[in-house]
């Protein structure tokens, strides 16, 4: 779905959580340390960030509930959606994580093995606030996988045998209300987000889209809203990524997204 004119375009901080501290990959692997995930919130959050996604990276694995104490410490701290991820297993799992201070849910790994969860959710809360995340990467075409994307899950680790169009289309039937497309192959690369996966997805749904992995300069930003109908894009690398040689604040990217390329933006 290709967002309608007039409406806003949202820049998102995405953090990937370790130990109360926000980290940075390069393809789903290799997380350097960025800093304490209170006070990343609080200076995205004093630079405009509009929405911060919190994923608890090794919730999942660990099998374990997702990090309440550092939910609540920077949901203390930021007044704009936070998205949560990671470890959620079920609608209580869900109820714990809102009460700490999220907005929203974002269903990923456990959505893939048992797809109720997202409908789960949507019939708990309101689809607006169920968040479906895809980890995709770009594979050979099959019969299986006709759009040549491939789902993976457990950070990128295990291949589902799902086509990533397929899947989002079947997350939207469940009921999820947004859906974060999140390209292994670009991720952490700053050389741009996978533009066709972003814009066939947001081509086959009828609820926003994110795009995610690869932001390296705010022109990559603008392409996602332009090229690939997203409704919001994730930044992470542009603001504290360790591998950048310059990083940007959050109001020097939408000014340029404003002025150069004439996007609806959220100035503060």
């Amino acid at each position: 779905m290709t967002a309608p004119a007039g409406l806003t375009t949202r820049l998102i901080a995405c953090f990937d959580i370790v130990d109360g501290r926000v980290t940075k990959a390069r393809r789903f692997a290799d997380n350097i340390d960025v800093g304490d995930a209170a006070e990343v919130a609080a200076s995205v959050y004093a630079d405009g960030i509009d929405e911060i996604i919190f994923y608890d990276i090794l919730a999942s694995a660990q099998r374990r509930q997702a990090d309440l104490a550092t939910i609540r410490k920077v949901a203390e701290i930021v007044f704009v959606p936070l998205t949560v991820g990671g470890g959620i297993r079920s609608v209580e799992e869900m109820h714990a994580v809102l009460a700490a201070g999220a907005e929203k849910i974002s269903l990923d790994s456990m959505a893939v093995r048992n797809p109720s969860i997202i409908t789960q959710g949507s019939d708990e809360f309101g689809r607006q606030c169920i968040v479906q995340s895809m980890q995709v990467k770009r594979v050979p075409a099959t019969a299986a996988i006709p759009s040549g994307y491939e789902v993976f899950i457990d950070g990128a680790r295990q291949a589902t045998g799902l086509d990533a169009i397929d899947w989002a289309r079947r997350g939207e039937e469940l009921g999820a209300g947004e859906i974060c497309v999140n390209s292994i192959d670009q991720d952490g690369t700053h050389e741009g987000y996978d533009l066709e996966i972003t814009r066939a997805i947001a081509d086959a749904v009828n609820v926003p889209v994110i795009a995610s992995g690869g932001a390296g300069s705010p022109e990559h930003a603008a392409a996602a809203f332009t090229e690939a109908g997203a409704s919001a894009a994730i930044v992470s690398s542009l603001l504290y990524s360790p591998r950048m040689e310059r990083t940007l604040p959050v109001g020097e990217i939408k000014t340029e997204l404003a002025k150069r390329h004439g996007l609806p933006v959220r100035l503060t």
